[in-house]
């Protein structure tokens, strides 16, 4: 109130009234007018301290919320000039002038804007989705819009990826939205799926335990869930056995590597062997005739 006071203080209210006068307005519509500006004036400052109040308060939230600092600033900034839009509107209608032209000429400027950043705006919002939903975050390894990476950034309009080969690739936020999100670090542990192809003529229950003591081995490898070690095909050239230990997910790609190489040394001290791909070629002898 006393800025509002301080405001109103500052004007020569007689030396309006006299000018009112001198140019043939009565003191009645004089004095009504001046209402008019005064509650116009009101309404502004209060407007200016209500609108304050509230982008305070939405920041409050937004911290709490984690919300990241670029979005927070952006959002409350977009708040704040759409408030006092809506304030300086009705303090003009309060003077009495019409403000559907206002509301159009915004109107047309918002759709034409809206228009040209069309793309942009769609981005935008995927960004918000993303900050408040957290499908990922910084530091996951996700596949989504056709790349697979770690997430090194989440900001407003994009997402930066580096990928395993030292590339920073950066993708808009709607197309990963848009696309099957696949987060490989959402959860603390993985299972390693391996496929392992013995011959015919080998024996079964050595391959598994010859397998299960390379698994039982490793001290990555999570006890539980137990690890599965089965027949799962009976292929063309070879029978199949699925080996589906469950590790951290830190140790996913090192426990795959290392438990392959170890499956191939111990088979061939053991004499277990992987089959190739065989095919039986039939020849027959053709006449001249």
């Amino acid at each position: 109130m006393d800025e509002i006071t301080n405001a109103t203080s500052g004007f020569d209210w007689n030396g309006i009234f006299e000018f009112l006068k001198k140019n043939g307005i009565d003191s009645g519509t004089a004095v009504e007018l001046v209402k008019n500006i005064v509650v116009a004036l009101i309404i502004f400052y209060v407007g200016r301290m209500v609108i304050a109040l509230v982008v305070r308060g939405l920041r409050r939230v937004m911290r709490r919320q984690g919300i990241e600092k670029t979005l927070e600033t952006f959002v409350c900034n977009l708040v704040r000039v759409a408030l006092l839009v809506v304030v300086i509107i009705a303090a003009i209608s309060q003077l009495g002038i019409q403000t559907t032209s206002f509301i159009a000429i915004f109107g047309a400027a918002g759709l034409a804007v809206g228009l040209a950043l069309q793309g942009s705006l769609s981005n935008f919002a995927a960004g918000v989705l993303i900050v408040l939903f957290r499908p990922y975050k910084v530091g996951d390894w996700i596949e989504g819009a056709g790349i697979s990476g770690s997430v090194e950034q989440v900001q407003i309009l994009t997402t930066v990826l580096k990928t395993g080969d030292n590339k920073q690739v950066i993708v808009p936020n709607s197309q990963i939205m848009g696309s099957i999100i696949t987060n490989y670090s959402a959860n603390d542990t993985r299972r390693v799926d391996m496929v392992v192809g013995v011959s015919y003529s080998d024996d079964l229950d050595k391959v598994r335990s010859t397998i299960r003591e390379l698994v039982d081995a490793d001290d990555r490898i999570l006890e539980e869930p137990a690890c599965t070690i089965a027949v799962s095909a009976l292929a063309d050239s070879s029978v199949n056995f699925v080996v589906r230990p469950w590790v951290k997910t830190s140790d996913y790609w090192p426990v795959m590597f290392d438990l392959t190489e170890a499956i191939k040394k111990r088979f061939d001290k053991e004499g277990i062997s992987f089959p190739f791909p065989q095919q039986d070629v039939h020849l027959y002898q053709a006449t001249a005739d």
